[in-house]
């Protein structure tokens, strides 16, 4: 009997005292940052239209955003990017070059009865693809978009089935192009789907380039002129502009403003305004609104309490952040929290215990938690006396 007891013992106190202890929670004291006030922005009246961050996937305001709507020259920026694919010239390439021939010559007769934006051309002239997506993207020259899209794919039926298959593959669903110039109002697309456009654009080097450059000087054709009248004021850097008679005036446009001495990047489409008059002015507006309505948002202070601990021994301590964090917001935009913290046995003060994560609009801020203080283990009398909160078995 005292064999078995000794045994008993030698058994229990080596269990006990060695035994992991069960993992404690914490009881989250988790707030969420303060709600932002209503948002007051000053959309275009006139036409359709959608604005997002260039760095973004949402819109920070829209109207009529998921109408397709004719794009007119829009359609100028597809016709370069399905190029580029096809054709990638690398920084500083001229890529091959391309002569002229009656072909050419013809688009531009069969335009100038369309009454479309034109440059010259003469049989024998030879341009690089380089600088035919130049004339293209700052000039807008509609002859010249045929003459590339030609050399690139051979005919329009073809241009338009590799501008799906690129459509397709980045899922811009909201856009149809069925020629590379846009004269043809079947070419339409939602505002929402050319804010993406847009960033996708701006993410191409030479197609950023050219669409902020205000004029530039070309053999055999003279001065091109971008046909962006924003270009350069209230923050507008791009994209490129679209004139339909029958559909208005409209506008894919890149801005930077400055908001709180923080730069934030831009992209808008607006479809069917009246003119480009009112069309820029509207945009200017609508800029001046987006600066006025961005604010920032406190997230985190330092010292802030997210959850804390309690043993079973009695130990305590808090999970905290050791920085204030906070976020430039637009308008009442929503800012999501997600707390995660681990659950704990022994730590000691500093040691990492989870993160905090916010999100609003694209952006994200994380915020690692730390313990307060130590987290000891209880020590073996306390171990003896709870075998029931270590080793998970007893």
């Amino acid at each position: 009997m005292a064999a078995a007891i000794l045994l008993g013992v030698g058994t229990y106190l080596p269990l006990t005292l060695l035994a992991p202890l069960e993992p404690t929670a914490a009881v989250s004291a988790a707030e969420e940052p303060a709600a932002t006030p209503p948002v007051s922005y000053r959309l275009p009246a006139a036409g359709i239209s959608a604005l997002g961050l260039r760095d973004g996937t949402e819109l920070l305001a829209s109207e009529g955003a998921d109408e397709a709507y004719p794009m007119a020259s829009i359609t100028k920026i597809i016709t370069a990017l399905v190029v580029l694919e096809k054709y990638p010239l690398a920084a500083g390439e001229s890529g091959p070059s391309v002569r002229m021939g009656r072909a050419d010559e013809a688009f531009y007769e069969d335009y100038y009865l369309r009454g479309a934006k034109l440059l010259r051309v003469v049989t024998g002239w030879t341009f690089t693809e380089r600088e035919l997506l130049e004339i293209v993207l700052v000039d807008s020259a509609a002859n010249y978009a045929s003459s590339l899209s030609r050399w690139a794919f051979a005919s329009d039926a073809n241009f338009a089935a590799a501008a799906r298959k690129w459509l397709s593959a980045r899922g811009l669903t909201g856009i149809t192009v069925v020629e590379p110039v846009g004269l043809d109002p079947k070419n339409t697309a939602t505002p929402a789907a050319l804010v993406q456009l847009g960033r996708i654009a701006l993410a191409d080097p030479l197609v950023a380039d050219l669409v902020k450059t205000t004029t530039l000087s070309m053999h055999d054709v003279g001065t091109l002129e971008n046909t962006n009248e924003l270009l350069g004021t209230d923050g507008v850097t791009g994209i490129k502009t679209g004139t339909l008679d029958d559909y208005g005036a409209s506008l894919l446009f890149s801005a930077e403003v400055s908001t709180l001495g923080e730069p934030v990047a831009l992209v808008g489409a607006v479809l069917g305004s009246g003119n480009h008059n009112l069309l820029n002015q509207e945009v200017r507006t609508l800029l001046a609104s987006v600066q006025a309505n961005y604010h920032t948002v406190t997230l985190t202070t330092r010292d802030q309490v997210f959850g804390s601990f309690t043993t079973p021994w009695g130990d305590t301590a808090d999970a905290i952040v050791e920085t204030s964090e906070s976020m430039i917001v637009w308008g009442d935009q929503p800012i999501t929290m997600q707390v995660d913290i681990d659950s704990v046995t022994t730590a000691f003060e500093g040691d990492r215990v989870g993160l905090v994560v916010f999100t609003s609009g694209g952006q994200t801020v994380r915020v690692p938690l730390v313990l307060t203080h130590d987290i000891e283990d209880p020590g073996p009398w306390w171990r003896i006396g709870h075998p029931g909160i270590v080793g998970g078995d007893w």
